[in-house]
Formats: structure tokens, C-alpha cells, sequence
């Protein structure tokens, strides 16, 4: 069960951290608690698996990485795990996840390539293709970002929920 604090703790995390050399100390002091015990309780909640990961956003086209491509795979079933883990290898790849196929669409895999151009997104889909042995596959290249936020679980400043 999650205390008051916690929900707290979890609203202030879930935005961006304050760039800073400590973000920490900032939000255990809007939160009116020591750095130490923000981080003491932090590890709590990674334990408990309530906190799986911390996540970086990086605006890929502010970084020169001015093309992306969701890259739809057809896997057999029983390779879905070891061809996810070497398609999430390549440092192109910034998302890999496993989902359901449909009759209509049989895709299982897909992988998210952030590169230069388009050109450098096939590129990378037909090393990723030659390196897995996957040869069924289709790019979906972004043409406009519509919205791109993080979820948020505790809305900051909602205490009365």
C-alpha cells in the first residue's frame, strides 16, 4: 500500500528532473524531506516494484537524429525472445516490444530506429533483417509528432484525491 508520501514522492519524479548536480536534494526539499530519505524510499519502491525504471526523453530531432521509423516484424513465435533481445542490441533501436498479430496484420515485433534520414532507417532495418534472420518486415516512418508526454500516475499538487 502506497502512503500519502509516497504518491508524493512518485509526483515528483514522474515530470522532468530538475537539471541540476543534485536533482534529488531539489525534490526532497519541495517535498520537506532530507535527500536521503527521497532516496532511501525510492530504493523501497524499486524493490517493491512499484518504480521499474527511470527514463531520459531525448528530442531526437533537436540531436540530429531527424528521422524515425516504427519497423513492424513478422517473428516466429518461438524466436520472439532471442531475436527481441538482439534487435533491442542495436544502437539504433530505442524501443523493441512483442505484441499480438491479427489476421489482417501479422507483425509481432517492433522496433523503433531513430537515424539521420530515411535512407539511414532502411539501412539499419536491413542490418537488423540480415544480422536476426527476420526477412518480413515494413517501415512506418513518423511524419509529424502529434504528442509525446510520460504518463502521470499522481497528478503533482492533487492531495485531495
Amino acid at each position: 500500500m502506497l502512503t500519502e508520501l509516497d504518491k508524493k514522492i512518485i509526483a515528483s519524479i514522474q515530470g522532468d528532473l530538475p537539471i541540476t548536480a543534485r536533482p534529488y536534494l531539489e525534490i526532497a526539499r519541495s517535498l520537506e524531506i532530507s535527500e536521503e530519505a527521497l532516496l532511501d524510499r525510492l530504493k523501497i519502491l524499486c524493490r517493491m516494484g512499484v518504480i521499474r525504471r527511470f527514463g531520459a526523453t531525448l528530442r531526437h530531432q533537436k540531436s540530429g537524429f531527424e528521422a524515425n521509423a516504427m519497423v513492424a516484424w513478422q517473428v516466429a513465435e518461438d524466436r520472439i525472445d532471442a531475436v527481441g533481445d538482439q534487435m533491442a542490441g542495436f544502437g539504433e533501436v530505442s524501443h523493441c516490444y512483442h505484441r499480438n498479430p491479427t489476421p489482417q496484420w501479422p507483425y509481432n515485433v517492433y522496433t523503433m530506429i531513430h537515424a539521420r534520414d530515411e535512407a539511414a532507417c532502411r539501412d539499419a532495418a536491413r542490418r537488423i533483417s540480415a544480422a536476426t534472420g527476420v526477412p518480413a518486415y515494413t517501415l512506418l516512418f513518423s511524419r509529424r509528432e502529434l504528442k509525446k508526454t510520460s504518463m502521470a500516475y499522481f497528478p503533482a499538487g492533487d492531495e485531495d484525491d
